[in-house]
């Protein structure tokens, strides 16, 4: 994205439509600015980095979170009615194979153990598609999870391999023949939990926002300050601000510009604390710096699903997860603390800053990149974690490539997974707190809310029942073929190979659903 993109430059405010200012251009600050551009406020994003959506790593959708055994079960329903309806805006981001869950034989638990989690979702699938019939984007309900025994998996070992799987019997023949079954309590469940690629989210993000003429992005530009404009009693703790003043400076500029805006939006991901600083909000939350490691794998004989063996986070024996894309690329958590997580990577705020303070070190690595020598030590760790479980995951290479960043996590709870906006309506000011980047669309969705009680934008515009029905100007103008020709960019622009911008098998692709084959192992 350059700067091409933007329209009728920020100082041309002579426009009677609101205005409101995003500041942070990832998943949060792009989401949001399509919900608001959508409905004819005049909505500037300004992003530090290059591109849209650029932060820390994703793999998978969290249809349900079921990898996370410490969260509770309405907290798993939110993350896949969420999950449902994002995929319904960015449909052209998502990779249709399975995802299968492990418990190894060191672990406490027992497969068993999700059974009843998982009935409470396929019955939340259900009645989501009662309610409409579009929401069945992760295949047919009864099929929403499947269980294989270990004498089916054995069974499976001795068929060959097919390259391109059409049934959850062959997703699961790899499974069979690369994963340490004497490793494994049985059943192993597979679940329709579909990949997620960052780079194509970016390119779906890009496009949706250049068909607006209400969006004006600032990529590659740097937000000095933000002040009060119209300010009531500001001295005291409730009071109250109309206009907000942000100043701004391109990268390609010396100068400082300025552009007063009705509401104003903080999505600035970890950094969030800078701006609650800025606007005098006082907030306690956590930041964490995570890293996945990107190797390749040539021996794989054709697609396989994502694989994830659980483990207690943070310890040397944390969750595993092995997450495909084309080309023989795989991306590698490890969340222990010598691999994904950092010993010193978790920090809080404090009584005179809302913003934690990181480590140097990993502020230099999200802003200038890791240095070579400890990534490729991490990346090899990597692979060595994940070979303890898939022994031939031993032939895989290191390639040079990390997807990492600083995650925020509001409040005091680390294992928090369900977040999306703190708002402040006599400041007119939101702060987006999306742990995952799938509760985004519901974030937008409250500040929309928020919009209408402060009479920003009518309560009853069409554009409303657009957005519920999931009717996405972008997705009248560009189909897969044009994401992919702008996540190809953007991965080339990161440093990625270009087969991480694809994705094996997209959304609406004919006879080629796993989760609506009826030959799967009953």
């Amino acid at each position: 994205m350059t700067h091409s993109f933007m329209k009728n430059p920020a100082k041309n405010q002579a426009h009677s439509a609101k205005r409101v200012g995003i500041l942070g251009g990832g998943t949060a600050g792009a989401t949001i600015a399509i919900r608001l551009a959508a409905l004819g406020l005049e909505t500037y994003v300004f992003e530090k980095n290059k591109s849209l959506i650029d932060g820390p790593p994703m793999c998978h959708l969290h249809a349900g979170g079921n990898l996370y055994r410490e969260i509770p079960d309405e907290d798993c329903v939110a993350l896949l009615k969420q999950c449902i309806d994002i995929l319904r805006l960015y449909p052209y981001t998502i990779d249709v194979r399975p995802t299968v869950f492990a418990v190894p034989t060191r672990d406490e638990g027992l497969p068993e153990d999700l059974l009843p989690r998982l009935d409470i979702l396929t019955d939340a699938y259900r009645k989501l598609i009662a309610e409409d019939a579009n929401n069945k984007v992760l295949g047919e309900p009864e099929n929403y999870y499947q269980l294989y025994s270990h004498e089916q998996l054995i069974a499976l070992s001795e068929r060959e391999q097919v390259t391109v799987p059409r049934s959850v019997d062959e997703w699961m023949i790899p499974v069979a023949k690369y994963l340490d079954l004497n490793k494994v309590k049985f059943p192993l469940i597979v679940v329709q939990e579909y990949g997620w690629n960052i780079f194509r989210l970016a390119a779906s993000a890009q496009l949706a926002l250049e068909g607006y003429e209400h969006a004006h992005v600032f990529t590659d530009t740097q937000v000095k300050q933000v002040m009060p404009v119209d300010c009531e009693n500001c001295s005291n703790a409730d009071h109250h601000v109309t206009k907000w003043r942000i100043d701004y400076q391109q990268a390609a500029s010396s100068e400082t510009e300025s552009i007063e805006v009705d509401y104003l939006i903080n999505a600035c991901g970890f950094r969030t604390g800078v701006i609650d600083d800025m606007v005098g909000v006082k907030v306690t939350r956590m930041v964490e710096f995570k890293s996945s490691y990107i190797t390749h794998w040539d021996d794989t004989g054709g697609q396989i699903p994502e694989i994830i063996v659980y483990g207690d986070r943070g310890t040397p024996e944390g969750m595993a997860q092995l997450t495909p894309y084309p080309g023989g690329y795989f991306q590698i958590h490890g969340m222990s603390k010598f691999i994904t997580l950092f010993d010193d990577g978790l920090v809080a705020s404090s009584k005179d800053s809302a913003q934690p303070t990181l480590p140097p070190q990993y502020v230099h690595y999200i802003e200038d990149g890791w240095d070579k020598a400890p990534l490729q030590a991490r990346s090899q760790q990597a692979i060595d974690y994940v070979a303890e479980f898939v022994p031939t995951f031993h032939s895989a290479r290191t390639v040079g490539n990390a997807l990492y960043g600083g995650q925020q996590i509001p409040g005091e709870d680390d294992t928090l997974r369900v977040a999306d906006v703190s708002l402040y309506s006599n400041i007119r000011y939101a702060r987006a707190e999306n742990v995952k980047a799938s509760s985004t669309l519901i974030a937008a969705d409250q500040i929309v809310d928020e919009l209408t009680e402060l009479s920003l934008i009518d309560s009853n515009m069409p554009e409303n029942s657009q957005r519920y029905a999931h009717e996405w100007a972008y997705l009248t103008k560009h189909n897969s073929r044009a994401i992919d020709k702008v996540a190809r960019i953007l991965a080339e622009q990161r440093g990625f190979p270009l087969a991480m911008a694809d994705v094996n098998r997209g959304i609406g692709v004919e006879d080629t659903n796993a989760a609506d084959d009826s030959n799967a192992t009953e």
